[in-house]
């Protein structure tokens, strides 16, 4: 059997050598075996842009029942030929319907609580009937957070549409009793992207879009929130959580409310610059007694929606900023995971959540997600927009999203 399958690996290099030799200076050719993942290997040096001989070369390997790739390997170009083709598999919508539902019912519920302002419930059946009796409450949070979500994941869908790209519609996932309601969404590519140029705007697509949604939402709520004191005491505030600051929201209150906020009652001799930057990066001290605006359930869904981006564009493994920190660093973009993990422990130590999402990134934050060419470089125009994805990331990232009272 061993003896077959190698004498029909060397025929598919035959077979293909005709016209991968129309598109590069051929030095070495193999053939796949047993060990091998691929079928065929031929390297060299293309003749040509790596797109086109792409295109050339795509219909043929497909003939020969054949996944083209191209990669480059030092100064050489490597076309690999892995056996099979891509067959992009049909998805079930009703999924998708179902987890909207569910996840539209949870942010319901999550918004009904954030706008309840009565007595605490005593028992859990209370805990879960209370929201259900205000549940019209929770309809300006569900609907602005929905709009955000669907927007960023829409931008997803459509840019991979555009690039004939097979894609998923979005997948809700609902997260009863939480402050949002939902741990987000996500869709599934069916197939690598073409090149690095499509990853770039696939992956990019999702958070742009999402932030034209969140920013005039955030504004919006922040318009229509009051301003009011801080507890004096941890006992005032018991079992309740001030949101963190990223620089774009510290911005936007700003710009809404014409002062930094929260304000402390005294900066307590610490110069205010020193100040800001230790209460941005640490989230201490806590401002008892300060003046802060109480976020309209709009304010809260737009904060959400910058912390949702945020999330997104870390920059490791499958995550929208790996893609953005791969199309821009190849296979160096692994070395900064390690690094990554470490500030996110670091910052685990004031917020919890860090933690998870250190581990997280531990297991799954080398894996990338590589393009079929690999070798077609960025074009200036979305060197730039890559770049401006990791200024997004700076301008949204919150160091501490929770503090606790």
């Amino acid at each position: 059997m061993e003896s077959q399958q190698m004498e029909g690996t060397l025929e598919v290099v035959d077979r293909l050598l005709p016209a991968v030799r129309q598109v590069m200076s051929v030095r070495e050719m193999t053939s796949g075996g047993a060990e091998h993942r691929f079928a065929a290997r031929f390297r060299g040096r293309l003749y040509f842009d790596a797109d086109e001989a792409y295109d050339r070369l795509h219909p043929i390997f497909q003939r020969e029942e054949t996944t083209l790739a191209l990669r480059s390997d030092g100064d050489e170009d490597v076309i690999l030929a892995f056996p099979g083709i891509i067959i992009p598999q049909p998805s079930n919508p009703w999924i998708n319907l179902g987890l909207f539902m569910l996840t539209l019912f949870s942010m319901l519920f999550a918004g009904a609580m954030y706008g309840y302002r009565g007595p605490i419930p005593e028992t859990t059946l209370e805990v879960f009937l209370f929201p259900l009796r205000e549940i019209q409450r929770g309809i300006p949070f569900a609907v602005s957070m929905l709009a955000i979500l669907l927007a960023h994941e829409f931008g997803h869908y459509l840019a991979a549409r555009y690039h004939k790209t097979a894609v998923s519609f979005p997948y809700f996932i609902p997260f009863p009793f939480s402050p949002f309601g939902t741990l987000g969404a996500a869709i599934r590519l069916k197939e690598p992207p073409k090149n690095k140029r499509v990853l770039l705007d696939i992956g990019l697509a999702g958070p742009l879009a999402g932030l034209v949604v969140a920013i005039p939402i955030l504004i919006l709520g922040l318009s229509l929130s009051e301003l009011g004191t801080l507890p004096l005491t941890p006992e005032a505030w018991q079992n309740q959580a001030l949101e963190g600051n990223s620089i774009l929201y510290l911005a936007l209150k700003y710009l809404v409310k014409g002062r930094l906020l929260p304000a402390p009652v005294s900066f307590g001799g610490v110069d205010p610059i020193l100040y800001w930057v230790r209460y941005f990066f640490i989230g201490l001290p806590l401002p008892y007694g300060g003046l802060d605006v109480f976020m309209h359930p709009l304010a809260w869904s737009g904060w959400a929606g910058l912390l949702v981006t945020a999330l997104n564009l870390i920059p490791a493994g499958q995550l929208d900023g790996g893609h953005i920190s791969y199309v821009l660093f190849g296979r160096r973009a692994a070395k900064l995971v390690p690094f990554i993990i470490v500030a996110l422990v670091i910052l685990g130590v004031f917020w919890w959540g860090w933690l998870l999402w250190a581990g997280l990134i531990f297991f799954l934050g080398r894996i990338y997600a590589q393009p079929l060419n690999d070798i077609t470089p960025l074009d200036n125009r979305r060197k730039t927009l890559a770049i401006f994805g990791l200024i997004v990331f700076v301008l949204v990232f919150t160091p501490i999203p929770l503090m606790g009272f």
